[in-house]
């Protein structure tokens, strides 16, 4: 659907990588044929000859991420592959063994290079059967054949046909479709698992898989060579092509580069902030081509049509209850953590029981609860009251006006001390609901709250949605501030999928409940289900309406 960027080049490698190549050229990744083995599921995995169980050569211990150094070929467990590099000069790269991919120590984190890539596919070709390998020549890329869609360019077909059936034969029958890894490119971990929940978010799935923007039509009209939009179009293009082989967003990174080049780097982002920036991108883009000024309350761009809500916020005189009220939209909810401690152990396989303060339980309603709640407001805040004619103490309180289609709630895990001068990841647990009733939190249910049942009437407060939720995917951090990993879990069809990077799996829903939650998104119920039963087509009817699925959706809010 989009034509390739003449623009586009690989993204550089991490310094430590580029020093790599320069002192040993391609020696150590021709070194690794010999150990590189091809499972019967066709994931590539490093298998050394001489060691029927791998160990690290510190701890000796055999279980989680084991790194084997490209240079000296030692085997670090991933406390301890950071002791190795310091030891051993120039020993920056490592290869991690379970899954193939190239790791800098010093980075710590996957690093792409499509020279790598070339080796690994290169092995697989070599194991299919009749298939013959060359060294590099054999497969001319693993990485152009992930970031072509339909190019010329790229296996043999018959080969590709049994490369893609052979690596993940359960996936081709059983996974629903749209659901494929995506490489990481270096530290770009926080990219990949914030792109897995918006291909799969309903409106925008329905959007671009129905064509609603032409790629070619749109270059044409604008003249642009790098459109965000356009790399976005040709990411679900990729992604719902029913090819399970992770696919390198390495071209979408180029163009949310240009757009975001406060944030082009190789080091690791936020994931909140990359949502919030690739959203401001969809929607200066689509508000050019629809020529609106209007502001982001009523913005017809599929940005804020799928994600934008309004807050509502009530400053009141406590000396006379004169209110001042005001609005603001909002494209999700920043909710803060308490300071109570669950492990994750109290809350796997256990289903979500309501908030109860005695049991010292982080819950989402009491998140939900303390955002909403009425707070005084500091001595240097007080209201200009219009009533009284002079400053007085007040009070605020949050309320939501509006639902979006698609509620992202953002939970707070970064605390600032200033004291220190310092921040800390706040490792607490939370335990949400997998379908969330917003109604308490309405402005409607505050107020009424507020004054009591004399009051029946609220104009236009969420009357054109519904206000119960089904969770539709969860982002996970875990690790430290400084070098943690992000994850996501689709659920699609009621069945639960872990997104980590290029590798894709099915997880119990215990393992969700107790991740570390760091974004949830909800999908109103009726968008949920029938979303669900659109999953087995590939592609939606041309320019059909991405919010039909609403219809029938009735307010429960009024």
């Amino acid at each position: 659907m989009c034509e390739r960027n003449p623009l586009y080049t690989n993204p550089k490698p991490c310094k430590h990588l580029a020093d790599f190549k320069l002192r040993n050229c391609f020696n150590g990744y021709d070194s690794l044929q010999n150990c590189l083995k091809t499972t019967p599921s066709g994931r590539t995995r490093v298998d050394k000859h001489n060691t029927k169980i791998p160990r690290c050569s510190f701890c000796n211990g055999s279980q989680g991420r084991l790194y084997m150094c490209l240079i000296c070929s030692s085997i670090s467990c991933s406390s301890h592959i950071l002791l190795h590099t310091q030891s051993e000069k120039g020993h920056e790269v490592a290869i991690d063994m379970e899954r193939s991919e190239l790791y800098c120590c010093l980075c710590r984190d996957q690093v792409y290079d499509p020279d790598f890539d070339k080796v690994v596919v290169s092995k697989q070709v070599k194991d299919l059967p009749g298939g013959k390998s060359n060294g590099f020549e054999a497969c001319r890329g693993r990485s152009s054949k992930r970031k072509r869609i339909d190019s010329g360019i790229g296996l043999d077909l018959k080969k590709s046909k049994l490369l893609i059936s052979m690596r993940d034969r359960r996936a081709k029958s059983c996974y629903p479709l749209g659901l494929r890894g995506l490489n990481n490119l270096g530290s770009t971990c926080f990219m990949n698992s914030v792109l897995q929940a918006l291909l799969h978010a309903p409106p925008l799935r329905n959007y671009f898989l129905s064509d609603r923007h032409n790629s070619v039509q749109c270059r044409k009209r604008s003249g642009e060579k790098l459109c965000l939009l356009c790399d976005i179009d040709a990411l679900y293009s990729a992604m719902f092509s029913g090819d399970r082989a992770p696919y390198s967003p390495a071209q979408f990174l180029y163009s949310w580069w240009q757009h975001s080049s406060n944030l082009a780097s190789y080091e690791e982002q936020d994931a909140h902030e990359f949502f919030i920036s690739v959203l401001d991108g969809i929607h200066e883009k689509e508000s050019k081509m629809l020529n609106s000024s209007k502001d982001d309350g009523d913005c017809q761009c599929i940005a804020h049509r799928a994600f934008s809500g309004l807050l509502r916020s009530d400053v009141r005189c406590i000396s006379c209850g004169f209110t001042s009220t005001t609005y603001d939209p909002c494209v999700d909810i920043s909710l803060n953590l308490d300071t109570r401690n669950l492990s994750p152990s109290d809350v796997a396989n256990k289903p979500i029981k309501p908030a109860d303060e005695k049991t010292g339980v982080s819950t989402l309603s009491g998140c939900l609860n303390l955002f909403t709640r009425a707070e005084k407001l500091g001595s240097d805040q007080k209201l200009h009251c219009q009533n009284c004619q002079e400053l007085r103490d007040s009070s605020k309180q949050m309320s939501i006006r509006r639902l979006p289609l698609v509620l992202c709630l953002h939970i707070k895990r970064v605390e600032h001390s200033l004291v220190r001068k310092m921040s800390r990841k706040i490792d607490q647990y939370l335990q949400f609901p997998f379908s969330l009733d917003m109604t308490p939190y309405l402005s409607s249910s505050i107020t009424r709250n507020r004054f009591g049942n004399r009051i029946f009437a609220f104009e236009h407060e969420n009357s054109d949605g519904c206000a119960e939720y089904e969770i539709s995917s969860v982002i996970a951090h875990s690790g430290m501030l400084e070098s943690g990993h992000y994850v996501t879990y689709l659920r699609l069809k009621n069945q639960w999928y872990k997104c980590d990077d290029a590798w894709v799996s099915e997880v119990d829903e215990g393992i969700v409940r107790a991740s570390q939650c760091y974004m949830l998104f909800y999908a109103q119920k009726p968008l949920y289900y029938k979303a669900n039963e659109d999953l087995s087509c590939v592609r939606i009817s041309p320019r059909r309406d991405p919010f039909l699925s609403t219809a029938g959706c009735s307010s429960n809010a009024k």
